[in-house]
């Protein structure tokens, strides 16, 4: 496991699995440790997967400072994870929150960026974000399942801010509802740093107009991948998140929720391996 120094001093881990091209993975949560991502469903027999342990995740030291937790300040991690590296320039992947810091990063370092793939990313950075009905609507889709009748109403409360996210509502965030989803379920409580999340999107993380204004100068390819029962982001959401961006494709998965990779493995490696093995950029008619 190799350890990085940030720039304030705190030690940061990241773990190298697969053979190929290096990716550089931010994980999501927010600040969720890089070990729920696996092998991104086998993407690491044709990638080299670098996956980031964020400040105060997995292996990655707690930071003196709580206030480094928040996602802009994280950029400077990242920066500082692909002087490490060696490479002139990476390709980026940001799950879910882990969205919004590779939005920030491709804003603030434009020209290190070769290619940028988005995974159900939530686009906090753009100033956007599912809605309720965003997220009803694409639980309704799960309706003919043997736990919705139960689940929905829990759902629909934490929506409207009448409770917690319990465990009945963990099948809305997976496409299938199986062992592998309910083992990857169980682990989340022992990788979420709950005090670093809380800062992740703390006021002064986000100025959408910029970064928006930065991102339609980008020159890097971007792949928008989303899953087709995924509310947050559904689709239509992921597509305005294309639409930022010169040079995009969309991607939606068929069946999938806000882990692809553990819905279809192979549609999931092969869509994103695919998109990284083209090297000319889209023309810009």
């Amino acid at each position: 496991m190799p350890i990085f120094t940030a720039s304030d001093g705190t030690r940061l881990a990241y773990h190298p699995q697969g053979e190929g091209e290096p990716l550089v993975v931010l994980p999501g949560g927010p600040m969720r440790a890089s070990s729920y991502l696996g092998n991104l469903g086998g993407l690491d027999a044709e990638r080299r997967l670098i996956l980031l342990d964020l400040r105060g995740t997995g292996d990655s030291e707690i930071p003196a400072d709580p206030a480094t937790y928040r996602c802009d300040r994280l950029v400077d991690d990242v920066e500082a994870l692909r002087i490490q590296l060696g490479l002139a320039r990476i390709d980026l992947l940001g799950h879910s929150a882990g969205g919004s810091l590779a939005l920030l990063y491709a804003a603030r370092h434009p020209q290190r960026v070769r290619r940028l793939v988005l995974v159900a990313a939530n686009p906090w950075a753009l100033g956007t974000t599912a809605t309720p009905e965003d997220r009803l609507s694409a639980a309704r889709l799960r309706k003919g399942e043997p736990w919705f009748e139960e689940a929905f109403p829990a759902f629909e409360s934490w929506l409207a801010g009448k409770g917690e996210v319990g465990p009945e509502l963990a099948p809305f965030f997976y496409g299938r509802w199986d062992r592998v989803a309910q083992e990857h379920d169980a682990r989340a409580d022992e990788e979420f740093n709950d005090e670093a999340a809380e800062v992740y999107g703390s006021e002064g993380a986000y100025d959408p107009p910029a970064t928006r204004a930065a991102l339609a100068r980008l020159t890097a390819p971007v792949l928008v991948l989303a899953g087709e029962l995924d509310g947050a982001p559904n689709p239509e959401l992921a597509r305005r998140t294309m639409d930022v961006f010169p040079y995009a494709e969309l991607a939606v998965q068929p069946g999938a929720g806000h882990y692809p990779w553990l819905d279809d493995p192979q549609w999931f490696a092969g869509c994103v391996d695919g998109f990284l093995d083209r090297t000319a950029l889209p023309s810009a008619e």
